[in-house]
């Protein structure tokens, strides 16, 4: 499951969904669609209630029905009963509700969004830039970090046709890289500007961004060249990669006279999102 949680507002209901990129789905969260349609006090209890009901879906509850994890109201990530698209139309054919056809046509429109973003992924950028835009990020800060997403997307890449795969092997990659160029690691970095749960490229200056994104273009040039064939090997590009990118930090420095690795957060100069006109916060957990 890729662990791109979200949160999508439906009439100014939260409804937690996941797009599972290997399954190419997106995964729903069932009590939370209850309660859209519902207003339930109590969604455990209706669903329940549902169940019996309803003896054939209480018979393929399991298989309509996955745990997945998601991000539980205290900001905790807690399994949860989610379903797909697929399965979300059929819990919803056993509830009485004037609300269930605006769903069914929501729920239709954002498969529709995906399919489209799968077959352009210019559409992709496009839809990141307006969200980005409704959260008040100036368009000067949205194009490097765009740019900065295009360059990552690059350096993944790279490091797949290098053999590297597993999560746990990007991260560390990426550590390296960070610390080379910043002197920290992306959870001390992290730290260091306040965030926890926050997107740290999110929250980077338009220096940092541009530093960001040269350690990573120059560490897939590198690997490029070099063609590395073991994790110690790309761990060592990655280190060359992040000294360019230091190098540049120290020659701005001793020009400013000051750090340009910054505690600033740029989630401290936007304006408040409105709920009533969001249309969806994504939770940063994909990149570190």
């Amino acid at each position: 499951m890729d662990e791109n949680f979200a949160i999508q507002l439906f009439e100014g209901k939260k409804v937690r969904i996941v797009w599972d990129a290997e399954k190419e789905k997106y995964f729903f969260s069932v009590a939370d669609i209850v309660q859209v349609l519902t207003d339930s006090a109590d969604v455990k209890q209706y669903i329940k209630r549902m169940r019996a009901r309803d003896t054939e879906l209480n018979s393929k509850w399991g298989t309509i029905c996955t745990p997945v994890v998601m991000l539980a109201p205290d900001g905790k990530k807690r399994k949860t009963q989610a379903a797909d698209l697929e399965g979300i139309f059929r819990i919803i054919q056993s509830i009485p509700s004037k609300k269930a056809e605006p769903v069914r046509q929501w729920l239709a429109e954002l498969g529709s969004q995906r399919i489209d973003q799968i077959i352009d992924p210019e559409l992709t950028f496009q839809m990141a830039v307006e969200d980005y835009r409704r959260q008040g990020y100036s368009d000067r800060w949205i194009n490097e970090r765009m740019r900065s997403i295009e360059m990552r997307k690059e350096l993944t890449d790279e490091w797949h046709r290098s053999g590297i795969h597993e999560p746990r092997d990007f991260a560390i990659l990426t550590n390296v890289l960070t610390k080379a160029w910043s002197g920290m690691t992306t959870g001390q970095y992290k730290r260091y500007k306040g965030l926890t749960k926050e997107n740290l490229r999110d929250n980077m200056t338009n220096i940092e961004l541009a530093l960001n994104t040269l350690a990573e273009v120059a560490t897939t040039e590198y690997s490029r060249q070099s063609n590395p064939q073991t994790m110690a090997e790309s761990q060592r590009i990655a280190q060359e990669g992040g000294s360019v990118a230091r190098d540049a930090r120290q020659t701005m420095e001793r020009r400013l006279g000051r750090s340009v690795v910054s505690p600033e957060r740029a989630s401290d100069y936007i304006k408040p999102i409105d709920g009533t006109d969001a249309e969806t916060l994504l939770t940063p957990e994909k990149e570190q």
